[in-house]
């Protein structure tokens, strides 16, 4: 079967990303499926999770460090009594104990403490490096792996059903939260500790109803349409839909014309800080840094540049 060659694409596809995969994984399948020259995720999710991955292609991956500190939304199920050394099920059992009789007023009295700002020591089984080596590779060779506690943001934590040894939970949470740090600390307050068993990214700022379209979906259509991309290409959306919730200032063509030749524009009524620019005909021109009513270029988009 022809294949047509890797090419330059530009836009977003928000995936459903399936259970038992690296995020990195599903980013070379999507990539591989698109024939994209350029592609990177936002924010890993562990191999046991699914939901939400957003996949830049080409200029988007330029904003792809906006996405990554936005606010975002699960969905998990904790497995009362069992404790792993990775806080999830793909981890080895390291301890079992009793699971006390809980009522849902017992769990949210201790959930509530969980909201706000709060300090987490994230799993030694994680992304996160020290000393340039992520920690998950330490803790594999057997090494001691000690890691700070850091603070998190937790904005909302509620209780969906509590069945026995089971609860569901839905978290909405800020950057660098780790859900599996979470349950494994709700256990422990409970009294019995706690893990992972499913965990489902609901949404990603600024996709708050995201539209998503699974990796089973986009083989069939590839098997179906190759070497036509068209029909993969609807999914996609623009960079612009990654800026829709960034201060932006709006430039005219003449502007824009000094910004993309690297310019440095004064007088103009813009916030103080990292702001998204567009044209005036609503095209994104990338990123910009506004300071006492100058804005000087950041990340522009490639056809931004000289425009």
């Amino acid at each position: 079967m022809h294949r047509p060659p890797f090419r330059p694409l530009d836009g977003l596809l928000l995936l459903d990303k399936p259970a038992g995969m690296s995020s990195n994984a599903a980013l070379q399948r999507v990539r591989k499926h698109y024939r994209a020259e350029k592609a990177g995720h936002t924010g890993s999710l562990d191999p046991l999770a699914t939901g939400l991955l957003p996949i830049c292609f080409g200029e988007a991956t330029k904003v792809a460090g906006l996405l990554l500190g936005a606010r975002k939304a699960y969905e998990t199920e904790a497995r009362l009594g069992l404790l792993t050394d990775t806080d999830d099920a793909d981890g080895q059992v390291l301890r079992e104990r009793a699971v006390p009789l809980l009522d849902a007023h017992a769990v949210e009295r201790v959930l509530k403490r969980y909201v706000g700002r709060i300090a987490q020591r994230p799993p030694i089984y994680s992304a996160l490096k020290q000393g340039g080596e992520p920690l998950y590779a330490k803790a594999r060779r057997g090494e001691i792996v000690e890691v700070a506690e850091r603070e998190v943001d937790v904005h909302a934590l509620e209780l969906l059903s509590i069945n026995g040894a089971s609860l569901r939970l839905r978290i909405t949470c800020g950057s660098g939260t780790y859900v599996r740090s979470l349950v494994r600390d709700i256990g422990e307050e409970l009294g019995c500790g706690a893990h992972v068993v499913a965990l489902r990214r609901l949404w990603a700022e600024p996709f708050r109803t995201p539209a998503m379209v699974t990796l089973d979906e986009i083989e069939a259509i590839d098997r179906a349409s190759a070497p036509g991309l068209a029909a993969l290409d609807h999914f996609l959306l623009p960079v612009e839909a990654a800026l829709g919730d960034w201060p932006r200032v709006v430039l005219t063509d003449a502007q824009a014309l000094r910004l993309g030749q690297g310019q440095s524009l004064a007088g103009l009524d813009a916030a103080n800080g990292v702001m998204a620019a567009f044209a005036a005909n609503g095209r994104a021109l990338g990123l910009v840094e506004g300071r006492d009513g100058v804005v000087r270029p950041q990340r522009l988009f490639r056809w931004a540049v000289g425009a």
